[in-house]
């Protein structure tokens, strides 16, 4: 089936932009950017740009921002969030972390434990992880198929139709989330191997980062050419320009942090956000207020 644009705001286009049903290779794409020099002042502007945007996205209350991070361990996911929105008020902003579903999430389709933390307009709302779990992991991993009682679906032997059919529902849920006000970025943040290793070792080192790690993080390394090979097909097949995915290479943490802080604000800024506007008999009855209060 054939996609249809929504009647939908549509993210400005970047350079990392992943163009939707292109031939796109993650073991290809680089970890690295020369951009950003001044990443930290970058990062800082953006901040405060992004703190006053979503101010404005609050007061407007007719749409809502989501940001969907996926990646491999260690690339900087919380980080990344923790930088680019410290400034935002925590009344119009929340953040959901989706790791292994529970019994209960399992016994509804994928998208049901996701659809329950969207967030309301007027709010920025965070995936750190997504449904987009049970294109990768899932796909890396057939047999945690068998916990999620589908119906004629034999774990061990998935056809290729079945991830084509999960893109397809994903892309058909936000487009619906799209007509309906939700505007969506999707990160993909880009860590190479060699610098996911030397992130593993000062996590061991350092007694207080002990705690990041988890010795299924080095299992999950041996399948690297698998998680590329997913990451491949999935990434082309479910961006959209209503739903775009950024290739954001994220061997160096504060050039990342920047990048996609500026993806955020300029979609902010882009985006047809007003200021509650007032009848002219208010502004009235506001200016006869505001008279008496400066003259009790």
């Amino acid at each position: 089936m054939a996609d249809s644009q929504p009647h939908a705001f549509l993210p400005p286009e970047t350079p990392q932009t992943i163009r939707a049903k292109k031939r796109f290779s993650a073991a290809d794409a680089p970890t690295e950017t020369s951009e950003f020099d001044d990443a930290k002042d970058i990062l800082k502007k953006n901040v405060d740009r992004i703190y006053e945007l979503q101010r404005k996205l609050y007061a407007d209350n007719h749409h809502s921002l989501l940001l969907v991070f996926q990646a491999m361990d260690a690339a900087g996911k919380d980080s990344t969030i923790r930088h680019v929105l410290s400034g935002v008020n925590p009344a119009g902003f929340q953040v959901f972390s989706f790791k292994q579903p529970s019994s209960e999430e399992l016994e509804h389709d994928f998208l049901w434990r996701s659809a329950q933390r969207l967030p309301e307009r007027g709010r920025i709302g965070v995936f750190n992880r997504s449904y987009y779990e049970e294109t990768l992991v899932v796909r890396v991993h057939p047999e945690y198929l068998g916990g999620q009682h589908l119906p004629a679906v034999n774990s061990e032997h998935v056809d290729k139709s079945f991830w084509e059919h999960r893109f397809e529902s994903i892309r058909n849920h936000e487009a619906h989330l799209a007509r309906n006000g939700t505007v969506i970025l999707k990160f993909w943040l880009n860590v190479s191997l060699d610098e996911q290793k030397a992130r593993f070792i000062d996590r061991l080192r350092q007694p207080e980062k002990n705690w990041k790690f988890s010795e299924s993080d080095l299992a999950e390394r041996t399948h690297w050419d698998d998680y590329m090979h997913a990451y491949s097909e999935m990434l082309p097949e479910t961006s959209r320009p209503w739903a775009p995915w950024f290739a954001i290479p994220a061997d160096s943490k504060k050039r990342m942090r920047a990048m996609v802080s500026q993806i955020v604000a300029d979609t902010l800024e882009a985006m047809p956000l007003k200021w509650p506007a007032i009848s002219e008999e208010m502004s009235a009855e506001y200016a006869d207020i505001l008279n008496r209060l400066e003259r009790d």
